[in-house]
């Protein structure tokens, strides 16, 4: 018994340290500054200081479902630096026995398909992500956490600014090319959110905490908004995908679909509370 168990941790250290490894490598230098996270799931994390921001867009902008831009103040909190990999998932699989992803590259199981280690797992419902966030000792970001994340505090229509989306910037507005079509992790740097947050807008459209109301914001908290209370089975989305076009990847846009939906271009990251001395 109590060798059975040690050789569970050997393998389970072994999983940990082999991740770390691929995301010094995977991520280089652009991401040695933020501190990486301890534990199960070792990826950076970017620390998003406490304060104000604007979320939302005024009426008359962007989508009804966005207004009224408000601001609203959050708590210091840390979010994965990138999307979850498929490196990553399927080690929280092999660990918990949690079922695996379809394989939206073809036939056969997820683990045969070669050189997707570091795109974003897709093909997860809403349950999926929150169980891997849970596991790795961390949450789902809420939808404020996501939107401050990617539009810091100036009021920036895109993770890098308000010039216009491309290719350089973002995987967007494209059809399905199987392995061709997401990206890895991290690989459009000139997309970067202002607090260095990587691919918040394309690539995969990210599961995010709330539940999903159109008309949340016209009566939401201005102080850590957790979202709605339950409101039938849809949860807000964010970010977009390879497939969004421009409006969708904006970083006020907002996505929803049902707890259980799975579809080959949504992923997730997870976010975790930064304990802070009393104000």
């Amino acid at each position: 018994m109590t060798q059975g168990l040690r050789r569970k941790d050997a393998r389970m250290s072994a999983i940990v340290s082999m991740m770390a490894l691929v995301y010094a490598v995977a991520i280089g230098p652009a991401a040695a500054a933020p501190p990486a996270s301890k534990g199960l799931d070792p990826v950076p994390m970017v620390t998003i200081p406490a304060g104000e921001f604007l979320m939302g867009n005024p009426e008359g902008t962007g989508r009804a479902d966005e207004w009224p831009q408000r601001s609203v103040y959050l708590d210091e909190f840390a979010i994965d630096q990138v999307e979850v990999t498929n490196a990553r998932y399927l080690a929280f699989v092999a660990t918990t026995g949690h079922r695996s992803p379809p394989n939206p590259y073809g036939t056969g199981p997820l683990t045969t398909v070669k050189e997707i280690e570091q795109l974003p797992v897709v093909q997860v419902t809403w349950y999926d992500a929150k169980a891997y966030c849970s596991w790795s000792k961390k949450r789902l970001p809420t939808e404020a956490e996501w939107e401050k994340a990617a539009r810091g505090t100036d009021g920036r229509l895109f993770p890098w600014g308000h010039e216009p989306a491309t290719s350089k910037r973002a995987n967007f507005d494209r059809e399905w090319e199987e392995e061709h079509t997401l990206h890895p992790v991290g690989s459009l740097p000139e997309g970067d959110s202002p607090y260095g947050v990587k691919d918040l807008s394309g690539n995969a459209r990210e599961w995010v905490h709330d539940w999903y109301d159109a008309e949340y914001y016209q009566h939401a908290l201005d102080r850590n908004p957790q979202g709605p209370e339950k409101k039938g089975v849809v949860r807000s989305i964010r970010g977009g995908s390879w497939h969004s076009p421009i409006s969708d990847i904006t970083t006020t846009a907002r996505g929803r679909g049902g707890f259980a939906l799975q579809t080959h271009g949504t992923g997730f990251r997870c976010a975790r509370s930064v304990q802070s001395q009393a104000r």
